[in-house]
């Protein structure tokens, strides 16, 4: 397969720690993904938070179809190489006029990794703009260790802890992700990100799939990941490999309910 980065994109990614935008999904794609989601959602009660959104690849086809879509995982083969675990994948909604935000922050705060390398798949099923609360990075600073943070438990934060980076930097160097439905971008675990609340009459919608190298170790209980390419010659995970199978939503949702509990009490313990 021909990878779909070139060389020179591969590069910026190295060098600024994120790259966009990239044409992952066909428009029928995005739609029939982003259908699926408000399904889910509905079963959720209409409106779930973040949080609720977590580990969403394991409980319903099409999240694991797409968090293994090739040409998404051909993208992360480019910066990874060619051994690839699937470690999580959430659904970050904002209705529109929504609240919620995102403060500037470092995946690699708590996610409890230790060595290997690790990127975040950003795929947008609906547009995703400064209006609606895109993501925004700070180019460059993957290349800082991971930083101070405080925890705020901010209501309207959707992260776990609501944890905010505690250094300096211009906002004027920030640079806003803004996305086509079915584009995506990718960004470092140590890259400085975040998003602002939807201001407009219309949703935005993001599925982050996180892939890591077979080399990184999980520190917190109980973590599995999916093989899903190449080979894992390090045996440091409890891999999943298979595509979920329940035998109705309700089940599914019930299981979702439980697990999405259970890994964000992980990343939140002290």
């Amino acid at each position: 397969m021909q990878l779909p980065l070139t060389p020179a994109q591969r590069d910026r990614y190295h060098k600024t720690g994120f790259l966009c935008p990239i044409d992952a999904l066909e428009p029928p794609e995005a739609e029939r993904y982003r259908r699926a989601y408000f399904g889910v959602a509905a079963a959720f009660g209409g409106a779930p938070k973040a949080v609720q959104m977590s580990q969403i690849h394991r409980f319903y086809g099409w999240a694991w179809e797409l968090a293994t879509h090739p040409t998404v995982l051909a993208v992360v083969e480019s910066v990874l190489g060619a051994d690839i675990l699937l470690w999580s994948a959430s659904v970050f909604p904002k209705p529109a006029r929504d609240t919620g935000y995102v403060s500037m922050h470092q995946d690699g705060t708590y996610w409890g990794l230790d060595g290997g390398a690790v990127t975040t798949a950003w795929i947008a099923l609906t547009d995703s703009t400064r209006a609606n609360g895109c993501m925004r990075v700070l180019p460059g600073s993957h290349l800082l260790e991971i930083q101070p943070h405080t925890d705020t438990y901010a209501e309207d934060n959707l992260l776990t802890r609501g944890q905010e980076i505690q250094v300096e930097y211009d906002d004027s160097d920030v640079v806003d992700i803004e996305l086509r439905a079915g584009q995506l971008s990718l960004h470092h675990v140590r890259a400085i990100h975040g998003s602002h609340a939807n201001g407009s009459d219309v949703p935005r919608i993001g599925f982050a799939a996180r892939y890591v190298t077979p080399d990184a170790k999980p520190l917190l209980p109980d973590q599995s990941a999916a093989l899903v390419r190449g080979r894992d010659r390090f045996g440091h995970w409890d891999l999943r490999s298979d595509p979920p199978e329940y035998p109705s939503m309700e089940s599914a949702v019930l299981a979702h309910r439980e697990e999405a509990a259970k890994f964000v009490a992980a990343l939140t313990s002290d």
